[in-house]
């Protein structure tokens, strides 16, 4: 028996991860200074609303070519591509705020394409993860990714304010950099180039290559979402966690008209959103607890009355600062149930079909996220940043109630019939343990 090497020293996965983790990192510093930048041309919140829109609209419709592309073409090619045209676009932006010609078709464009570049990089990492990692350390290395993501959510956003304040143009050069760093330890990782079970090609009597025949994209799209849609409770649960994109995704440009309300700059705007950092990091420390205490679908009606509670508390008139603090209660519970799922799908669905699985499951989360920024911002320009934080943590509490009523849901474990190996055969039926 092969002795399993420790998480900590397995140097491809963390080679992936710091790439992962500087490339997120460079991503918050413009996360905060996107809306910053629009809001300071055209002091408009619906116009901030649109761009960040935009690009979640793009991202949503190239999910599922993207899936069903990465299953076929070389992963470790497609992650580096993908990475490197990040950075072009990212130079790109900066390069237009330097030279005072940047506009808003300007955002809108870049923001769509690199979207569409992030919509292939993700499922590789998922896909890669899968590929480098034993399915005993799963837990241990989607808990890392959570640290890397919260960690970035801590550090990023301060950063990101002290950047802009520094010049518009600084937060998009050093997510320029970022981007070149992580395409260098993308390189470096040499993630898997396809399944390990699926061979890249086979050899014909007269010594030709013979490429595996590949169906039509709509027929490997629909074998996904049939997938899906025959597993009980999982179903159910994506359809909850639609409603909480969308209405999770509305507080950023609320909050940020909320700060400036109450005097507070860009320093300031960037420090209250390193809540969700804080929350988010000792929630991933503490996933595993959370996690053997609740199952997935009971965890999820807690996060969306947790974050319901915690949006409207922000609005409480207690200065610029405040809202810091119910934002640490957001992410708190969300990075537990974010590992979970993440590890019930690397288990359950074939590893031939992770990217277009992942691809699927991420739309179905993420369908309604493109409406959120618009509603965000449309709300903070009718009311005022404190009212519209207050509907949307009444709106999270509603659906908290609504997905209680769903059996499915509230049984849903996640948990796989016993496999024989490590990772799910080819051709397999996996599901949920009979209720």
């Amino acid at each position: 028996m092969t002795d399993v090497v420790p998480l900590r020293r397995n140097v491809r996965f963390q080679l992936l991860w710091i790439g992962s983790a500087v490339s997120q990192l460079g991503s918050e510093f413009t996360r905060l200074a996107m809306p910053l930048l629009v809001l300071a041309l055209t002091g408009s919140p619906g116009l901030a609303g649109i761009v960040a829109g935009a690009r979640t609209v793009a991202f949503l419709l190239v999910q599922i070519p993207a899936g069903v592309w990465v299953d076929r073409w070389d992963r470790r090619r497609t992650l580096i591509t993908a990475q490197g045209l990040q950075a072009v676009v990212s130079a790109l932006l900066a390069t237009l705020i330097l030279i005072g010609q940047v506009q808003i078709w300007h955002l809108v464009t870049l923001a769509v394409l690199d979207a569409l570049c992030a919509a292939f990089i993700e499922p590789v990492q998922d896909t890669a993860i899968r590929g480098i990692v034993p399915t005993t350390q799963l837990h241990s290395a989607y808990a890392q990714e959570e640290s890397r993501t919260h960690a970035a959510g801590l550090i990023g956003p301060p950063l990101g304010g002290l950047l802009y304040g520094l010049g518009r143009a600084v937060p998009f050069v050093v997510d320029t950099i970022t981007f070149l760093a992580a395409t260098i330890f993308y390189i470096l990782a040499k993630v898997p180039r396809r399944p390990a079970n699926q061979s890249p090609a086979s050899s014909r009597e007269d010594g030709e290559e013979r490429h595996p025949v590949r169906r039509g994209m709509r027929r490997e799209a629909t074998e996904a979402i049939t997938w899906l849609w025959r597993r009980r409770g999982l179903r159910e649960v994506t359809a909850a966690v639609m409603v909480l994109n969308l209405l999770g995704g509305a507080f950023l440009i609320p909050l940020i008209v909320l700060v400036g309300e109450r005097g507070g700059g860009a320093l300031t705007t960037g420090t209250v959103l390193a809540g969700l950092g804080i929350g988010g990091l000792a929630g991933a420390l503490l996933s595993g607890r959370i996690s053997r205490l609740l199952p997935p679908g009971r965890l999820l009606l807690v996060v969306l009355t947790v974050f319901g509670a915690a949006l409207a508390a922000t609005a409480l008139p207690w200065g610029p600062w405040w809202p810091m603090v119910p934002l640490v209660f957001i992410t708190l519970s969300t990075p537990s149930l974010n590992v979970v799922l993440n590890v019930v799908i690397a288990r359950m669905v074939p590893v031939e079909m992770l990217g277009r699985m992942g691809a699927v499951l991420s739309m179905g989360g993420t369908t309604l996220k493109p409406f959120g920024p618009v509603l965000g911002g449309a709300l903070a320009a009718a009311l005022s940043g404190a009212v519209a934080l207050v509907v949307l943590g009444g709106l999270l509490g509603a659906t908290a109630a609504v997905a209680a009523l769903s059996r499915e849901l509230r049984r849903f474990t996640g948990e796989t019939a016993p496999a024989g190996g490590d990772a799910v055969q080819p051709g397999a039926n996996p599901g949920l343990v009979p209720e």
